[in-house]
């Protein structure tokens, strides 16, 4: 039973009625009781109302049911003449999603008067018209329609008129003034008196114009139209200026009341608007494109007058055939512009209403999606329709949605609208970040200030917002590791990695961190790279000097006399603590005795005899060697090489301490120092021999005397003989021969030693 009544309201449509220009807040009907549901279903459904048009006038109050007036509404504004005046809406339900269609009906209140277009209302009546003569007078104009539009006329008191009330064909009134009295132009020329139009409103309204009717002379024959009543249909998308029909009168009359002049009779505002007429001619043309959907049918009172005031008239009916001009249209009553992209297929997206303005086949039409997009459009009912997805979505592949909506109609040729929603996605943190690269190189030179930048980490995440805001760290290293982490640091948000102190190339030249990236999505998503810093070698350490030792003033080498041209007389040994071209070290010969005698290997250090050693050559030679490295700026350090040319070995130390052809200062002061030093060390010789001479006597008499006190031996101990010797005494029962002795020398560092001292036993 629930579904069929359901079925019910959504197939029928409520239909309620309230007058114009009600006021806000006014009680229209409970939706609440009509749908069946209590205040409470529609508050929790959500419910609301979704007007036909672009402006909202009924409001539903979700508590109580109850639909009320929010603007005012005026029913001329709104319909025109048209009747019955109608405001359309739907009433939306969520969860699930229903609609009900119903429509209020706007009555007419009197709240116009009738109003004549002219308020002075000129007739020329020729003096020959006989009582009982007509005359269409012009009609009063009352917005409102029914009881409450106008009803009737009236005329003021006057000796000749009287006023008849008529009716057209689509319920309108018009006045007729009919003559009851001839009039004589010679006594009265011209008469005037009101006119009263009257609606049938409570209490009822009216207006008033003057007519003055001037008596012209006598002219016996009024204009004639070959016919009275013309029905003509025309095409509402005919152009302006085209034909739509032609009227045609004559009069008997000659001259002057024989010249006809037609004219569109002022009965209606909207009709000297939409067509004129050649007062020559007749020819009825149009002023402005006809619209099917605003007027369905006109009538057109047109007049003939002659040169002498008569006038007739006769009634053109219009009647407008409707054409496909107007285009489908696609409504929108609801739409999620932002969509999660995780959300579920058949997720609701829009609903929306299609209308054609047209009718028949004209106004029947069809919707559709334009491209491929992951929406489908559900049908809900007549025209109503859901955009839904249809398939998952993911905002990283597409961000946000063009979906276009086609509407097309049956009309030939078949006309369509298209309506573009924009539904864009939001994100969901479903990525991670991803570094560039999965191992960054970076180069840093020995001894760079704190601070300085070092090169800049990228990780990228597709996600939006919040979830792609990428943060960079290091990750500790683990304990009893090199602290690498202390060496440089990362900026959180720019990823720019900076030196933390200076390095030195000699003991890091380079380490490895790793660099964690993290999201601000909810939970965060991370990744990592590896971060390899190469500290680069710059030229701060000078060659070291292994041989000869840098501590030394000068070392000695002895070259024979008999030496040939290449003989090795040393070799320079040095080390350099920088790596790469900074520690490639040269040798050169920086300066020497005699410079043409030696000569050095560039890379290896050898110094040899660059000739054969002569006779003449000085017996001391004094080499300075200078080794280089090719750093920039190089640095650099000296070896100094003495060289003594001997005839034999026998006087290598005479020639190496003295140097007869010498005659510098500096070398007698060497000579100097050095002789002094051998005698400061013969007297510290002599000294300690004398010292341990002097103790050994000691020692020996402070031995003799200590025997002479003791008693004898026991023969018990010393059965086969006692020892005296400067030795230490030993007893021993084993397989030794007594005649032997020992003697046992024991390291200061020995330890427990493996022998035992007996006591020596006494008495």
């Amino acid at each position: 039973i629930l579904v069929l009544c359901v079925s019910g309201m959504k197939a029928e449509t409520a239909r309620y009625a309230v007058p114009e220009e009600a006021e806000r807040g006014s009680f229209v009907a409970n939706i609440a009781k009509d749908l069946g549901l209590t205040g409470e279903e529609l508050l929790a459904r959500q419910a609301r109302v979704v007007p036909e048009g672009d402006k909202q006038y009924l409001q539903l109050n979700q508590r109580t049911g109850d639909l009320v007036v929010r603007d005012q509404m005026d029913r001329e504004e709104l319909c025109g003449q048209s009747e019955p005046c109608l405001v359309r809406f739907e009433v939306l339900l969520q969860s699930p999603l229903q609609s009900f269609r119903a429509e209020v009906r706007l009555t007419d209140i009197n709240d116009h008067a009738p109003v004549f277009l002219n308020k002075e209302i000129v007739l020329k009546i020729p003096e020959s018209a006989m009582p009982g003569t007509r005359f269409l007078l012009e009609s009063a104009h009352d917005p409102d329609v029914g009881n409450n539009s106008l009803q009737h006329y009236s005329i003021s008191s006057n000796e000749y008129f009287h006023v008849y009330t008529q009716r057209r064909n689509d319920g309108g009134r018009y006045a007729e003034l009919v003559l009851y009295r001839a009039l004589d132009r010679e006594q009265q020329a011209e008469a005037a008196f009101s006119i009263t139009a009257v609606d049938g409103g409570n209490p009822p309204r009216s207006g008033t114009a003057l007519i003055r009717v001037v008596v012209l002379d006598i002219n016996d024959n009024t204009p004639v139209f070959t016919q009275t009543l013309h029905k003509v249909s025309v095409m509402e998308n005919s152009s302006q200026d085209t034909i739509v029909v032609v009227v045609c009168a004559s009069d008997l009359d000659a001259g002057m009341n024989g010249e006809i002049v037609y004219s569109i009779f002022q009965n209606s505002e909207e009709n000297l608007q939409t067509f004129k007429i050649n007062p020559k001619t007749g020819q009825i043309r149009l002023k402005k494109p006809l619209d099917y959907e605003e007027k369905k049918t006109y009538e057109i009172d047109v007049q003939a007058t002659d040169g002498g005031g008569l006038s007739t008239h006769c009634k053109v009916e219009v009647q407008v055939k409707d054409v496909n001009d107007n285009a489908p249209e696609v409504i929108i009553t609801s739409l999620t512009s932002t969509l999660s992209e995780a959300a579920p297929p058949n997720t609701v997206v829009a609903l929306f209403n299609l209308r054609d303005r047209d009718s028949g086949d004209n106004g029947r039409t069809t919707c559709e999606l334009t491209g491929e997009q992951p929406f489908r459009i559900t049908l809900l009912a007549a025209d109503a329709y859901a955009l839904v997805t249809s398939e998952t979505l993911d905002r990283e592949q597409v961000e946000e949605y063009n979906v276009t909506v086609r509407a097309r109609d049956e009309g030939s040729p078949a006309l369509s609208a298209s309506k573009t929603l924009l539904v864009r996605l939001l994100d969901v943190n479903d990525n991670a970040p991803t570094f560039t690269q999965a191992i960054y190189t970076m180069v840093m030179s020995e001894n760079d200030p704190a601070g300085r930048s070092l090169g800049r980490l990228s990780a990228t995440d597709p996600d939006a917002g919040e979830n792609a805001r990428v943060r960079y760290s290091l990750v500790p290293p683990p304990t009893g590791t090199l602290a690498a982490a202390s060496f440089v640091s990362v900026d959180a948000e720019s990823g720019t990695v900076r030196s933390l102190r200076p390095l030195d190339y000699e003991k890091v030249p380079a380490f490895e961190v790793i660099v964690h990236a993290a999201d601000g999505g909810s939970p965060p998503l991370s990744a990592q790279a590896v971060l390899r810093v190469v500290v680069r070698d710059e030229n701060d350490n000078a060659p070291v000097l292994l041989h000869p030792a840098p501590d030394s003033s000068a070392a000695g080498e002895l070259v024979p006399r008999w030496a040939p041209s290449g003989y090795l007389v040393a070799k320079v040994v040095a080390v350099d603590a920088d790596a790469g071209q900074n520690a490639w070290l040269s040798y050169e010969l920086a300066k020497a005795t005699e410079p043409a005698l030696f000569r050095v290997g560039l890379h290896s250090g050898e110094v040899r005899t660059a000739r054969a050693v002569t006779e003449r050559d000085a017996a001391r030679q004094r080499l300075i060697v200078l080794v280089r490295d090719r750093g920039q700026p190089p640095r650099s350090a000296t070896a100094t090489l003495v060289v003594a040319l001997v005839d034999d070995f026998s006087d290598a130390f005479h020639q190496l301490g003295h140097d007869p052809t010498s005659g510098q200062q500096s070398q007698a002061a060497e000579e100097e120092m050095l002789t002094t030093y051998l005698i400061a060390s013969l007297c510290c010789v002599s000294s300690l021999f004398l010292l341990s001479v002097l103790v050994l006597t000691a020692n020996t008499l402070c031995k003799a005397r200590v025997r002479a006190e003791l008693p004898p031996p026991s023969p018990s101990c010393y059965a086969d003989g006692d020892f005296a010797s400067d030795g230490v005494g030993v007893g021993s029962t084993g397989t030794l021969s007594p005649a032997y002795r020992y003697e046992m020398c024991l390291t200061s560092g020995s330890g427990r030693s493996e022998f035992q001292f007996l006591r020596p036993i006494l008495p």
